[in-house]
């Protein structure tokens, strides 16, 4: 038997498709306005931290978004290059900004060539390598990989260490900002390359590791515990499948090897496409996909759509066309 709705109900249905009709006439007249995330900022200090590193201190003269420990900007260069780069400073302070930047390539050189008083625009903060206090931590960086870890020691609260790692102590920056009781500093040309056991030598807590990928690597396959980390170089692909680019508004069929990402293949041809993570969780790189299927599955955490890849780490099956 179906019972009919009580004469209450039949008013309230009523009353909320009336609602629901002044939703919509009102959302007619909306205008949305995009927003603009972008930073124009100064370059307000330059100064030498290490061999081949400089930082750079970077205000506006209002306050600035606020951050934690672990993250970044994405900073656009004078070319038009993106990359990024942890921010090193205090969080506290709300008028500024510090990076610092090894010399390694073209985009570092652009900002070993600025100077006091220019101007870049950066889009941030944001935190892809988030810190968690814990009891005991175990924190270990890799030369430049010390700017998202100084944040975290300078807010570590009970049991932890630093294993600071370089080729020398005079390629290690920010040395004098840290505490001389917790910190142990091994340099190759005193002790040799590291070996992961012996760096973490059975500490089975939480481990926070920036460095380059041989030493990521070494502590990934030893430590069994907790492990929190960030990467200088873009991950290997693993168990990739061979497929195609190709550029719509070229023509080009680009093979892409199991073993390469489509952004890499696509740079030999258009050196000028956009990009920065290289990981998989900025979107920098995305592009839209005119005629294909895209596996989602390489690692891409920013999110994705039907219609568009993130092309450092999405992989095509087949044959994709892209808007490029």
């Amino acid at each position: 038997m179906i019972v009919p709705p009580s004469p209450g109900l039949r008013r309230l249905a009523r009353a909320a498709e009336h609602y629901h009709r002044w939703i919509i006439s009102r959302s007619r007249d909306v205008r949305v306005r995009a927003v603009n995330r972008d930073l124009r900022l100064r370059v307000e200090r330059v100064r030498r931290e290490a061999e081949d590193v400089v930082s750079l201190r970077l205000a506006n003269g209002s306050p600035l978004p606020t951050w934690r420990p672990g993250s970044h900007l994405d900073v656009h260069l004078p070319s038009g290059r993106r990359r990024q780069y942890s921010l090193c400073g205090d969080p506290a302070d709300r008028f500024s900004y510090r990076i610092a930047v090894r010399r390694i390539g073209a985009g570092s050189a652009e900002l070993h060539a600025l100077t006091e008083g220019d101007e870049l625009t950066v889009r941030g903060p944001r935190n892809a390598f988030p810190y968690a206090p814990a009891d005991r931590s175990l924190f270990i960086a890799g030369g430049i990989g010390i700017t998202p870890i100084l944040p975290m020691v300078k807010a570590a609260r009970g049991d932890w260490r630093l294993i600071y790692c370089g080729r020398s102590r005079d390629s290690l920056p920010f040395l004098d900002e840290l505490p001389e009781d917790r910190v142990r500093i091994r340099t190759d040309d005193e002790h040799g390359v590291p070996d992961a056991a012996e760096l973490l030598d059975g500490f089975d807590g939480s481990v926070y590791l920036c460095g380059p990928a041989p030493l990521l690597e070494a502590v990934r396959r030893t430590h069994h515990g907790p492990l929190h980390f960030e990467r200088f170089a873009p991950p290997p692909v693993v168990d990739g499948r061979p497929f195609e680019v190709e550029l719509a508004r070229t023509g080009d069929v680009l093979p892409v090897p199991a073993d390469a990402s489509a952004l890499s293949v696509v740079q030999e041809r258009l050196p000028g496409v956009a990009y920065s993570c290289r990981q998989g969780f900025c979107g920098t790189c995305r592009v839209r996909v005119l005629a294909g299927e895209v596996d989602h599955r390489g690692g891409a955490t920013f999110g994705h759509t039907e219609d568009s890849m993130l092309i450092c780490v999405s992989r095509g099956t087949g044959r994709i066309t892209l808007d490029l």
